[in-house]
């Protein structure tokens, strides 16, 4: 909901910053691997049980993570490679941060309501797939109510009130889940649209090339005489 709704507009706001970074000499990479070193201190603050601190830490998290691409753009250097990093950065910093709430819940929540976060990290990354997967196979799997971008949001709301961190998560994970049906129909649908099929011709063997030339240079004989 997020990517299509205000990613251009957080983009456009972000560029002016991103051409000043690059002016410092800063990579996207290297970005990129202070918001990882970011989530995960945020991930072990949450599961000593300094939520709000983790909230503080959460923000840094989502700062690198806003930048890099605008960096990228003012330099130049997007590349294949450095999406690829972005990506796999993301993965991580969620797989942190919802194990530091697991963590936490583990140690101060009886019975297995550590799972709820580890649900909705499942979900997410199921999500993740759907995009993922369908992309390699040309179709559009963006959208739904809950994205990175919103899980974000929402963990930085439970963590600033931890008195309703656990309702908090159960919302979480019932809007996950949404999402992954919305991108799953979507992508059903998409695919089940008739798309017209290449048609290979088959691979012709020497003696039928060889026959072909013969009756193309027999061809040019026979117009050659009748022009003539």
């Amino acid at each position: 909901m997020f990517d299509g709704n205000l990613r251009a507009q957080v983009d456009r706001g972000l560029t002016p910053i991103g051409r000043s970074l690059v002016k410092t000499g800063i990579t996207p990479d290297v970005i990129t691997v202070i918001g990882i070193m970011m989530s995960g201190v945020a991930a072990v603050t949450i599961g000593a049980g300094y939520l709000r601190v983790g909230f503080l830490f959460l923000l840094l998290t989502a700062i690198p993570d806003a930048l890099d691409g605008a960096v990228a753009r003012a330099a130049g250097t997007g590349s294949v490679r450095g999406a690829f990093f972005d990506s796999v950065a993301d993965r991580l910093t969620d797989g942190m941060l919802f194990g530091g709430v697991a963590w936490h819940l583990a140690s101060t929540e009886p019975g297995r309501i550590m799972m709820l976060p580890v649900a909705i990290m499942a979900l997410a990354m199921f999500i993740s797939y759907q995009r993922a997967k369908a992309e390699s196979l040309g179709f559009d799997a963006k959208g739904g109510i809950m994205e990175r971008a919103e899980r974000i949001i929402v963990l930085a709301f439970a963590l600033l009130f931890p008195e309703l961190l656990l309702a908090t998560l159960w919302v979480m994970l019932v809007l996950t889940a949404i999402t992954a049906v919305q991108r799953f129909v979507k992508v059903w649908r998409q695919a089940s649209v008739d798309r017209p099929t290449p048609v290979r011709r088959a691979r012709r063997t020497p003696r039928q090339r060889q026959s072909e030339s013969l009756w193309r240079e027999r061809m040019r004989e026979r117009r050659a005489l009748r022009d003539s």
